[in-house]
């Protein structure tokens, strides 16, 4: 295995460069959770009103599995990037240009697989995206640092949640709204965080080889297998738990009934906003505690643990005080999660020069459950107990995260 490069090869980044991944990494989460919180549930209840939880599984689950190939491909190919702009950078542009590109095609369809074609293209620009920015935090962010910067960036995903829906519920514009955003935001990033001009050193590009690459940190580093599966699982859990979250308040929870006047959009938009003060909040206080005390394995599996405690009243109380305080709950371990278990990804990177790569390889373990969740929750939904047993799945698969992340045994 090769060694990481040194901390003290890697001075400690500043404002500019923090401000620039935030930026860039809000445009980038709410080009792909506002249409698949609310724009792509709405185009779809129009579209196929009768079966709209069967198209908004098959759209968004197979935006994901085209994920699974792209971004991992996107980060071992910018690994090897040689542009006079960077390894790194003409990735996120490029990305940034064709999503909105794509967001900007979902305007004018009128059949699910118009949509599907659409969405498609979203979720490889989007990937190449966050292959180059991933790749820009151990490439340049101290150990030392990385819960804080960690912290910022994860805290930037439930941010783009809450502005994205916001911004189509209260403000007319939909997807071209959307790419606007993720156009102007990606600028920061492109102008402020500067970029390493030659890629590392690596062997010559032979497709059997290159191929064969992505499994060797999951067949040889136990660490990097273990990191790996217990992000899936997270991930898992969050994917099935929130994919028909809008639905459940119409259908379950009947919030326009409980609230005269009120849609369910507007309560989804509350419980965003409660789960967004909860990430934000905790995430800085887990990076910062994590950086600070160097320890991220006990942190990572409390906030597992809370995960699972936040969705498995769900299962039992499906009511609307329930739902806000899950909110809450999500939100608080959610929030420690994405700074701290990212921190510790950044520390199991088996090899130095193949970051990008490796980071894609842990980026299925993001995506592949948004191929699987609908496959999960569709039938728990519509005929193996409904939202309840959706629910009780969701904090189980949480759990098991949690737990099994004490198997890394290389990282305290």
């Amino acid at each position: 295995m090769t060694a990481v490069a040194p901390v003290s090869a890697q001075p400690r980044v500043g404002r500019r460069f923090v401000g620039g991944m935030a930026l860039a990494s809000l445009g980038l989460w709410t080009a792909l959770y506002t249409p698949v919180q609310v724009l792509l549930a709405q185009q779809l209840a129009v579209i196929a009103p009768a079966d709209k939880e069967s198209a908004l599984g098959f759209v968004t689950g197979l935006g994901a599995l085209v994920a699974v190939v792209a971004n991992p491909l996107a980060g071992a190919l910018s690994d090897r990037t040689t542009s006079r702009f960077g390894r790194r950078k003409p990735w996120v542009a490029g990305g940034a240009v064709l999503a909105a590109a794509g967001l900007l095609f979902l305007l004018g369809q009128s059949t699910v697989a118009g949509v599907a074609a659409g969405w498609v293209v979203v979720q490889v620009a989007l990937s190449a995206m966050l292959a180059g920015l991933v790749a820009t935090v151990p490439d340049q962010v101290p150990v030392r640092q990385r819960g804080v910067v960690s912290a910022w960036v994860g805290a930037t995903q439930p941010l783009a949640t809450l502005a994205g829906t916001a911004l189509v519920t209260l403000v007319v514009g939909g997807y071209a709204l959307v790419a606007g955003v993720l156009l102007v935001l990606v600028l920061p990033f492109l102008f402020w965080v500067r970029d390493d001009r030659a890629a590392v050193a690596l062997p010559p590009l032979r497709l059997r080889g290159f191929l064969a690459s992505f499994t060797t940190g999951l067949r040889t580093d136990a660490d990097f297998r273990w990191a790996w599966l217990t992000r899936f699982l997270i991930q898992l859990g969050n994917a099935t738990g929130t994919l028909y979250l809008l639905y459940f308040l119409r259908d379950e929870i009947r919030y326009a009934e409980l609230f005269p006047g009120k849609r369910a959009e507007q309560g989804l938009l509350l419980l965003v906003l409660i789960y967004t003060v909860g990430i934000v909040v905790s995430a800085f206080v887990g990076g910062v505690v994590s950086d600070r005390l160097g320890r991220r394995k006990g942190l990572v599996t409390a906030a597992g643990l809370v995960i699972a405690a936040g969705s498995a009243p769900l299962a039992v109380w499906p009511t609307w005080p329930v739902t806000v305080l899950s909110a809450v709950l999500l939100g608080l371990g959610y929030g420690v999660y994405v700074s701290v278990d990212q921190a510790l990804i950044t520390q199991v990177l088996p090899t130095d020069g193949d970051r990008g790569r490796d980071l894609g390889v842990i980026s299925v373990a993001n995506s592949l459950p948004h191929v699987l969740g609908p496959v999960i929750a569709a039938p728990l939904v519509s005929s193996l107990g409904g939202y309840p047993a959706l629910f009780a799945v969701t904090a189980l698969l949480g759990l098991l995260g949690a737990v099994l992340v004490q198997r890394i045994k290389n990282v305290p």
